[in-house]
């Protein structure tokens, strides 16, 4: 088993930054890719970003694309999502993931790929 828990998330003005951390114990994450999702009132859950376990390949969403990056440190078992140049439409709970059965440059962009899911933190931008 695998307890993932988000931190990080909060109230921000339109333009702003925040860096999501995602901590997990039991298992060391550095076997998984882990990928951040997040949903938005009244929409569907969707892909925001992966790295994988080499943490070699990201893979970011379009509309997340040169303002937000992931990074991880496999020494603290701690992934990061650091979200520059917010838009109220970020708004959203953001979820973090861990896929284990992804290759080693997995970067996988489906929910149904993860096992593993955390609790989620808010993040509401303000325009």
């Amino acid at each position: 088993q695998v307890q993932l828990v988000e931190s990080g998330g909060g109230w921000v003005q339109a333009g702003g930054s925040l860096r999501l951390s995602c901590a997990a114990s039991g298992r060391t994450l550095s076997r998984y890719a882990m990928g951040w999702f997040r949903q938005a009132p009244g929409k569907e859950r969707e892909f925001v970003a992966a790295i994988a376990s080499s943490g070699g390949s990201t893979s970011l969403a379009s509309s997340v694309k040169g303002r937000f990056s992931i990074t991880r440190d496999n020494a603290k078992n701690t992934v990061y999502l650091q979200m520059n140049s917010l838009k109220p439409e970020d708004t959203a709970v953001y979820y973090c993931a861990a896929d284990v059965y992804g290759s080693s440059w997995s970067t996988r962009r489906g929910e149904l790929d993860y096992d593993y899911w955390g609790q989620g933190t808010q993040v509401t931008v303000s325009s």
